[in-house]
């Protein structure tokens, strides 16, 4: 057969036609009718919620974009409260020809946020309704030979049927955030392809799968199924019967299996065809990973029968300037990152996540926690009901082949600010928990189900987070290791999900402030209301240090907690939220190891000296160049490193080497007490590594040791960036000149004229309102290429204007 169908005039085509002869079988060299084509490229755009197509279709205003995107890209970040949550409209036409009327045709959306209708040539051809979750369209009885006119309504108005809940502390984007597909399929076609390992050990595995047969019309169909290895080698190869349009797939005794873990992530692929005497139909693929995990009773983690301490982050899914719209490199990009820093899991928060995370987790090792976006609102009506329960079928179901998903989270403080009536009631809670819960293990009974932050629903599932934010929402984080021991006791399979705390780039201190006699050290739980909780959160400094600091005990705890499951800090880039208006960077959550923007604060070289193997020193802190102190006072100066063993110079002269302590605090010992002279000094830390090779790392400290005094001005400064565009600093000054380090108000940039501020970037150099660090503040500014002088301002309630013209 060769039904191969024309789909012309696309841009930025991939089409994938597989050959079931190259992979060394008996079978007939065919080419299958399945075509996958992207269609991100050359869309319209309407950004007026008007309920009918066809009073959409009369505007004028229609916009050329490209997706993914979102209407909330920048509105999210800027200064004014509030973002646009309504409706919008998106057209493209499709040029298809030669229509086979053995083929089906329909459009992949991979996530649209939240509720969509999709009309072709005006008819409606279907819709979906929730986010963050892939959905197929059938337009094969709409579309004719020719152009194709697809119209798409999208809509994030306020819905509280559809979670997460609006109360939620992130943003929900409106769009098509995802990368969209039109597909070409046989009628006959393979479907539902589910492949789970039932037995697994280091000499032998099993692999049982199922896959549907759509549009069956004869008895001489048959599926043959191939087993391939990473290098393309044939491992299993077998036919099996079709019985009810399904085959059973089964290979036995697979000897010697290259085994999935976090350190060595081996992918085989299954190859399935649909045959009709001896010729290819149809073919699926789909990666494949052998592992077999375990949670002891009130003990640790083991995968493939050996124990792993779980050391994770949590990723939101947004990028400055792009918002939720984040393109693949993007998404592979923070999960290299990731990856990068040693972290061995990750939880998904909260909700679903774009295909090529998961594709990342399966090739980078990351184990998975997958959530259901029930964050707060409570339980609720009927049609809250059916719609959450839709979308954990729809989570799980698409989901399901990825080896490195251990963990379905069923939600995420769910009883928090209930949405309806009653719906904090727990019995109500308890009973639709339930409901999910079974829903999880009939839909996928291989893995685990979990919550965080419902004790009353802890015994449902089969993991449980509590809330512990020692050292930040409540109490110190010296009290880390007395809240692990009790729920460890307490829970039989406890996995700590989120902690830490904000820190805002630049901002450092010679004494973070700690709480301590301010608050009730032995605290850890995070209240929903804070105003009556003395916490650091509220009286603390956000300084890079603080955070450093309880990073640094919490893992000193975990990593040496011989029977504990681990941690997921929270969260491992700075993310949007609209309940943060006030914070240094508005509306920005700055709990992120890395900026938004990606680019790592000092926290996130804590986490990478405990977790990573590749070896590296580095000294604390890059963003801390300009210190103050009187002359005869020493000064710490920690260097975060993996190497067995660090030694750090002074101005050239050595301060000895120091050996790395697991169990020492802080920087497992890699500590130094230093006298710094007046003006420049120059530290360089120089790491062994165990294969007797050197890393090293440079820093330069202008050191004074006069104080400086109160602010009485502005100024603004600029240089050059790479890609041509202009940072313009400003810096607080005392009535001597001096930088005001411990200026920390917050100022606002304007671009008089001349060219336009990254603003509404949620970053620190993309914000045109910003506290300083330290006396400094800084943003990025484009010319507009009218030749004109660029004219920028500063300004807060203090200091009423300053003035920079770069000509």
């Amino acid at each position: 057969m060769n039904n191969k169908s024309n789909i012309s005039q696309l841009v930025g085509v991939f089409i994938i036609c597989l050959t079931f002869g190259a992979w060394n079988s008996n079978l007939k060299e065919t080419t299958p009718n399945r075509t996958k084509v992207n269609i991100n490229n050359n869309w319209s755009y309407l950004e007026k919620n008007i309920k009918n197509i066809n009073e959409a279709l009369q505007e004028v205003d229609w916009q050329t974009i490209d997706l993914p995107h979102t209407w909330n890209a920048l509105d999210a970040t800027d200064l004014n409260p509030g973002y646009r949550r309504t409706g919008s409209w998106y057209k493209k036409t499709l040029n298809i020809s030669n229509i086979d009327s053995n083929t089906l045709y329909q459009l992949y959306f991979e996530g649209v946020n939240i509720n969509s209708e999709v009309y072709v040539n005006g008819q409606k051809a279907g819709g979906h309704i929730g986010g963050y979750i892939g959905f197929t369209i059938d337009i094969t009885k709409f579309i004719k030979s020719g152009k194709n006119d697809v119209v798409i309504r999208v809509d994030n108005s306020y819905d509280p049927e559809v979670i997460p809940s609006q109360k939620s502390d992130f943003f929900i984007f409106g769009g098509i955030t995802r990368d969209v597909w039109l597909e070409s399929i046989p009628k006959q076609h393979l479907s539902e392809l589910k492949i789970t390992t039932p037995k697994v050990s280091k000499n032998e595995a099993e692999l049982l799968a199922s896959v549907g047969i759509n549009n069956s019309n004869n008895s001489n169909l048959k599926v043959q199924a191939d087993l391939l290895d990473a290098q393309g080698k044939l491992v299993a190869s077998s036919v099996f019967k079709i019985k009810n349009n399904t085959a059973k797939i089964h290979f036995r005794n697979i000897k010697n299996p290259k085994l999935w873990d976090t350190e060595h992530p081996n992918l085989y692929t299954l190859k399935v065809a649909l045959l009709e005497k001896g010729d290819v139909i149809d073919i699926m693929e789909n990666k494949v990973g052998f592992r077999w995990f375990e949670f002891k009773d009130h003990g640790a983690f083991y995968l493939n029968g050996k124990r792993v301490l779980l050391r994770g982050t949590h990723r939101h899914e947004e990028h400055a300037g792009v918002g939720a719209a984040m393109t693949n490199a993007q998404h592979r990009k923070d999960m290299e990152l990731i990856k990068e820093m040693g972290a061995n899991f990750v939880r998904l928060a909260h909700y679903p996540q774009d295909p090529e995370v998961y594709k990342a987790c399966d090739e980078l090792g990351l184990l998975v926690w997958d959530e259901l976006p029930w964050c707060r609102g409570g339980v609720g009506n009927e049609a809250w009901k059916t719609n959450t329960k839709h979308m954990l079928t729809e989570i799980i179901n698409q989901n399901y082949n990825h080896p490195s998903i251990i963990i379905w989270s069923l939600g995420n403080e769910m009883y928090w600010l209930p949405d309806f009536e009653n719906g904090g009631d727990t019995d109500k809670m308890n009973s639709f928990l339930s409901e999910l819960n079974d829903l999880s293990h009939q839909l996928d009974p291989s893995r685990k189900t979990a919550i965080r932050k419902y004790y009353e629903g802890s015994h449902i599932v089969d993991v449980f987070s509590p809330s512990i934010w020692s050292g930040w929402y409540s109490g110190s984080y010296k009290s880390y290791q007395k809240a692990i021991d009790t729920y460890k006791k307490e829970y039989p399979h406890f996995l700590h999900a989120e902690y830490g705390g904000s820190s805002h780039v630049g901002r450092h201190t010679e004494n973070p402030i700690t709480g301590e006699g301010k608050i009730q050290s032995d605290g850890w739980e995070e209240e929903i209301v804070q105003t009556d909780v003395a916490n650091i959160a509220q009286i603390g400094d956000w300084s890079e240090n603080y955070i450093v600091d309880l990073f640094d005990w919490h893992l000193r705890i975990s990593e040496n907690d011989k029977d504990f499951v681990g941690n997921v800090q929270w969260a491992f880039k700075d993310f949007g939220t609209p309940l943060r208006p006030e914070n240094a960077i508005p509306y920005m959550n700055q709990k992120g190891l890395v900026d938004r923007a990606g680019n790592p604060k000092d926290a996130f070289y804590v986490f990478k000296s405990y977790w990573s193997n590749e070896p590296f020193t580095y000294i604390e802190s890059h963003t801390w160049t300009e210190r103050q102190g009187p002359e005869d006072l020493a000064r710490d100066i920690s260097v975060y490193s993996n190497c067995p063993e660090v030694e750090l110079f002074l101005n050239g002269k050595s301060l000895g080497v120091k050996m790395r302590d697991l169990k020492a605090f802080p920087a497992a010992g890699l500590n130094w007490n230093l006298n710094f002279k007046e003006g420049k000094n120059t530290l360089v830390a120089v790491g062994n590594t165990s294969e007797n090779k050197t890393v090293k790392d440079e820093l330069t400290i202008n050191y004074r040791f006069n104080k400086n005094g109160k602010a009485v001005g502005l100024k603004l400064e600029s240089e050059i960036l790479e890609n041509g565009n202009y940072l313009v600093t400003a810096t607080a000054y005392d009535s001597k000149g001096l930088r005001c380090l411990d200026y920390e108000d917050r100022v606002y940039f304007q671009c008089v004229s001349g060219g336009e501020t990254y603003k509404s970037q949620g970053t620190p150099t993309g914000s045109e309102s910003i506290a300083m660090a330290n006396g400094k503040a800084a943003v990025e500014v484009k010319r507009n290429g009218n030749g004109m002088p660029l004219v920028m301002m500063v300004l807060n309630q203090s200091f009423k204007g300053t003035y920079l013209t770069i000509d």
